[in-house]
């Protein structure tokens, strides 16, 4: 059997790391004069490196590992089903108990009638599926000019050429360009973009931007509007109350579907099964990925709505998929993962316990002299740094204040991500709350230290 040595001198794997692996959102050459950190272990909401030091880790991974490290259960179906049936496809009039299941298994859990599912490998697929998904809609519906999607400055939304341009970076976007027929608006950012609007007249602002960019392009051209329900990448925004309500009344009166990209916000991150349930949104088209496995196998789908998914058969052949669309090993793995959140009442923890938990400690983040505003809802939370709460203003060098600040949790055994100038934190929906307790006596400190570093700068 071939495994890979976890006991290989640090140095000796940071070598063969720096000679051979390219890395995602990295610059190569930075990160190869630093040395890249090597985790070979998990447990829990834990992660232990090639030192032996152990981190907290406050991202679940990438917004992924929702049932925590080392659940055996999941190798151990993984291991059964490569044993049975280690692949087929579902091309040339195919299917495998697996794929069969899981379908059922997720239209019994998506709200409304979102029936149907097509299955990729990883959030980026999925949405790429859409694209061609609602273009080929409203194409068989006799509308083949409906084919822009609008979507959201800031937004994130995966990485490949179609996924990045339905997202809303523009360094994505510098490189490698864009799909056509895809349109943006402004984001529902109250901290950093609402002056001084009320929050909730702020959300109604944004969400008819969506209405007035309809009237642009012109209704009969525009398919869809998709969104996460909380902006997860771009720091974690959290929408008015007002927002949602009026995107969803804006989609209905203009015929435009409504793709809710659910990648992180899926399967119990919000505190309850979809975002969507969070925030009363009426998806056609749900993105999922992530949570689907909790992070231990790739596999993604988009769950539709019984409209689309009759429209698109009546079209004929749906020219899209992949090699691995539905994999009966990623399969297997994505319905025992359900089956221990639904067993263990994993988003009910999340809903009574944890979130509440960690909204009443991160709220009180709020008081520290470095943070404009501790946000918070389900398990996803951010800390806006700022040199001046009473004015909400941003430091002069964007993202330098993060960066230290991410440095500094890492040194203290915290991993919670830096998105520019903001802290955000996305932990493993096990966590209890001791281990909240944790995660906010390592963030304050290391916020504590970052405001040392910035005023022995001057800087603040």
């Amino acid at each position: 059997m071939t495994l890979i040595d976890n006991h290989m001198p640090t140095a000796d794997i940071q070598a063969l790391d720096a000679a051979h692996h390219l890395h995602p959102f990295t610059d190569g050459a930075a990160l190869n004069a630093l040395g890249a950190r090597v985790i070979t272990r998990a447990d829990g909401v834990m992660l232990t490196d090639s030192e032996g030091n152990e981190y907290l880790d406050g991202m679940a991974g990438l917004w992924c590992v929702n049932i925590g490290y080392g659940r055996k259960e999941l190798a151990d179906v993984a291991a059964a089903q490569m044993q049975q049936l280690p692949y087929y496809n579902t091309f040339f009039q195919t299917t495998h108990p697996p794929v069969v299941a899981l379908a059922a298994k997720l239209a019994e859990l998506a709200p409304g009638d979102l029936n149907h599912v097509f299955f990729a490998n990883s959030g980026s697929e999925a949405n790429d599926t859409n694209i061609r998904m609602v273009r080929h809609y409203w194409a068989a519906q006799g509308k083949p000019d409906k084919k822009v999607i609008i979507s959201r400055n800031n937004a994130y939304h995966g990485s490949t050429l179609g996924a990045s341009s339905l997202g809303g970076m523009s360094g994505m976007h510098a490189q490698g360009g864009m799909v056509p027929d895809i349109s943006h608006i402004d984001q529902p950012y109250w901290y950093g973009e609402g002056g001084d609007m009320d929050a909730e007249a702020f959300g109604l602002e944004r969400a008819r931007l969506l209405e007035a960019e309809i009237a642009r392009l012109g209704e009969e051209n525009v398919a869809a509007f998709i969104a996460e329900p909380v902006q997860g990448a771009g720091a974690v925004i959290i929408p008015p109350a007002s927002y949602w309500p009026e995107i969803q009344r804006i989609c209905d009166a203009h015929d435009i579907l409504l793709i809710a990209d659910e990648v992180i916000c899926g399967f119990g991150r919000t505190g309850s099964w979809f975002g969507s349930q969070t925030f009363g949104i009426r998806p056609d088209i749900m993105t999922t990925a992530k949570g689907l496995s909790s992070g231990y196998i790739p596999i993604a789908a988009s769950i539709v709505s019984d409209k689309v998914a009759d429209g698109i058969n009546k079209g004929g052949d749906f020219n899209h998929g992949y090699t691995y669309s539905g994999h009966p090993v990623a399969c297997a793995v994505a319905l025992e993962n359900l089956r221990i959140l639904e067993e263990e009442n994993i988003v009910g923890h999340v809903a009574d316990v944890a979130a509440p938990y960690l909204q009443e400690k991160w709220s009180k983040l709020a008081g520290h002299p470095l943070v404009g505003e501790a946000r918070c809802v389900g398990l996803m939370g951010a800390l806006e740094l700022t040199p001046d709460k009473s004015t909400r203003a941003k430091f002069k060098d964007g993202g330098a204040a993060g960066l230290i600040c991410r440095t500094h949790c890492f040194d203290g055994g915290l991993v919670m991500r830096a998105t520019g100038d903001t802290m955000i934190i996305a932990p493993p929906l096990v966590i209890t709350p001791a281990e909240i307790d944790t995660l906010i006596e390592r963030a304050t400190d290391a916020l504590d230290k970052t405001y040392e570093d910035l005023k022995a700068q001057g800087i603040v």
